[in-house]
């Protein structure tokens, strides 16, 4: 049970992640500021999936991991804590003042300044959430041969 719910977090919170990333490039490249607002708008509302998965894809694994010394388990742990300060230090933060400065109509230096910084955490979190992924695939496999 733990495995497949740890699996099924740990792809809702890349896929939400990747949408974040996805909606604020394609909303600026063939959008307006409406669809920009309403990208940004939709994005802090998605915290609200978002949270609750990477919280569950991090307790889950943390209690699955507890007790491997394999070196794969300690590299995703390492990961995970920084895919955790970077959302909690600059993702959740930059996706408020962008979804209020885009409800507001400010589109400055400051608004293009934030995304630039919050598509660079978020690539980077897409990143190392894949790289988390392709790990816990092997250390499936690896449990999976060693029960049978």
């Amino acid at each position: 049970m733990k495995p497949k719910l740890h699996a099924a977090a740990g792809a809702i919170a890349l896929a939400t992640i990747l949408t974040f990333w996805l909606s604020t490039v394609l909303s600026e490249i063939f959008g307006g500021p409406a669809t920009v607002a309403a990208a940004k708008t939709a994005i802090l509302y998605g915290m609200a999936l978002l949270i609750p998965a990477m919280a569950t894809a991090g307790a889950t694994g943390a209690a699955m991991g507890r007790g491997w010394k394999l070196p794969q388990v300690q590299v995703k742990l390492r990961r995970m804590k920084i895919i955790a300060t970077n959302g909690i230090l600059v993702l959740l933060p930059s996706a408020v003042f962008l979804a209020f400065r885009a409800q507001a109509g400010v589109f400055d230096t400051t608004f293009y300044t934030v995304q630039a910084i919050e598509l660079l955490a978020g690539a980077t979190n897409i990143i190392l959430l894949g790289l988390n992924l392709r790990d816990g695939l092997a250390l499936a496999l690896r449990r999976n041969r060693r029960a049978v």
